[in-house]
């Protein structure tokens, strides 16, 4: 005889008195994940949240997100149908599972491989210059949206080899309007909702790419960008290659706008971190601009782009479907189960990161790192679906950073920011700070 597996264990959920301080949370600091640490306080790293005929099942911890990116990745999609991301990004490699998604990404690697990055830092330095010519010191400036055009120039100059200045203008509202189709909203209770306004914005993003496509396709040149890798690839249609440049364009510049307005919102509030950084880059650079190789001396904004990451991940919370029975923890998941994983909430687990709250940038000096169990930071995931760009990301910050703080002494103007869960974790009502360009002698 088979010994009698133990009982599932029952799946908490909250009560009364924990939905009231969830919804007071929810008021005071005008996010969402205000209540989701609530509930997390209250239920532990696994409970049940149900409202309004939304129903997942929360995880939050390094076992949860081992669970979700390595051992139970080939029974969890990626892709649900009924998500604005998978209508707006159809086929891109973001939204598929299996065969597919390894495809797309072998396809899509030699674009993101670190002989690359040499050539990418100067097109960075570059596209940072762009725009902070354009500054002065008379008026503050918002860095979330100065960090969205440095973004967008620098991924569309070194992934798609385009210059995307004389297109800023007139596609920004509806860059802005497709960030806004995937950020969460009622969609999230009422799947089907009508979602009038969109559709000219959407076009216009569709138009641009299909140019793109087109003129590359009528001069292709060396294929050493990802436009021209996928236009070389036999069997990838206008549409499919559409679904990967959107994708890109889309995911990859917001990430780095929130990365960036955060770590400069965090070093306006910590002067002393401010100045640490800034002599840094003084010792290491000098007047010199940014390379691969004298960023390399820049630990300590390296430590500072990381403490960012861990107190506001881009990509804070992430969803899964689980595609058969699971168990995890001796809860069960049944099939169609909805999977909420949150990377912020990790981040801030007192027991892996004493007084979770703190700015401190010398949690990530190596010695502090060693002690830390595996997948306590994940802010571009783990696993074999980590982010495609993730390399280039830390890259790009570090020179985009080094840049700017190497010609400018900024000042914040407003400290009153809060996280808000668009289609990225950005901070509202921005980053605004005065910037004086420095005097060399």
């Amino acid at each position: 005889m088979h010994p009698t597996p133990p009982p599932f264990q029952a799946l908490r959920q909250p009560d009364g008195e924990a939905a009231f301080q969830a919804l007071r949370a929810l008021v005071r600091h005008k996010t969402m994940l205000a209540p989701l640490a609530v509930l997390h306080q209250e239920l532990g790293d696994v409970f049940r949240l149900s409202f309004l005929g939304f129903n997942a099942v929360v995880l939050v911890g390094p076992e949860a997100n081992r669970f979700v990116h390595i051992t139970a990745r080939d029974q969890l999609c990626w892709r649900l149908e009924n998500d604005p991301v998978t209508r707006l990004l159809r086929h891109g490699v973001l939204v598929e599972d299996g065969e597919a998604h390894d495809q797309l990404r072998q396809r899509m690697n030699p674009a993101f491989h670190r002989r690359m990055l040499a050539g990418y830092v100067q097109a960075m330095v570059r596209c940072t210059d762009r725009v902070c010519v354009t500054w002065n010191d008379l008026t503050p400036h918002d860095m979330l949206v100065e960090m969205r055009r440095v973004a967008l120039l620098i991924l569309t100059e070194t992934m798609f080899k385009v210059d995307f200045s004389p297109d800023m203008a007139r596609l920004w509202p509806a860059i802005l309007r497709t960030l806004a189709y995937i950020s969460p909203g009622p969609w999230l209770l009422w799947p089907g909702i009508p979602r009038p306004g969109y559709k000219r914005a959407l076009r216009q993003m569709d138009d641009y790419l299909y140019q793109l496509i087109r003129a590359r396709r009528t001069a292709v040149g060396v294929p050493d960008d990802l436009l021209g890798l996928l236009v070389t690839t036999p069997g990838m249609s206008d549409d499919l290659i559409r679904d990967q440049l959107l994708t890109m364009l889309i995911a990859g510049h917001d990430t780095s706008t929130a990365l960036l307005a955060w770590t400069l919102y965090l070093l306006g509030r910590h002067p002393q971190a401010m100045q640490r950084v800034q002599s840094e880059i003084e010792a290491a650079l000098g007047q010199e601009p940014p390379t691969l190789e004298n960023i390399a001396q820049l630990k300590y904004l390296e430590r500072v782009i990381k403490e960012s990451l861990r107190l506001y991940p881009p990509i804070h919370l992430g969803q899964r479907l689980t595609a058969t029975d699971l168990v995890f923890q001796g809860y069960h998941l049944p099939a169609g189960t909805r999977i909420l994983y949150s990377i912020y909430l990790t981040h801030r687990q007192p027991q892996y990161w004493p007084q979770p709250e703190k700015f401190d940038p010398d949690r990530f000096l190596p010695e502090q790192n060693r002690t830390r169990p595996a997948y306590t930071y994940l802010p571009f995931g783990g696993g074999a679906r980590i982010c495609i760009g993730f390399t280039f990301a830390e890259v790009e910050a570090k020179v985009v950073l080094a840049r700017i703080l190497q010609k400018f002494t900024l000042t914040l103007t407003q400290p009153n920011v809060h996280p808000h869960m668009g289609a990225t974790l950005e901070p509202r009502p921005g980053v605004l700070m005065r910037a004086q360009r420095q005097e060399r002698k």
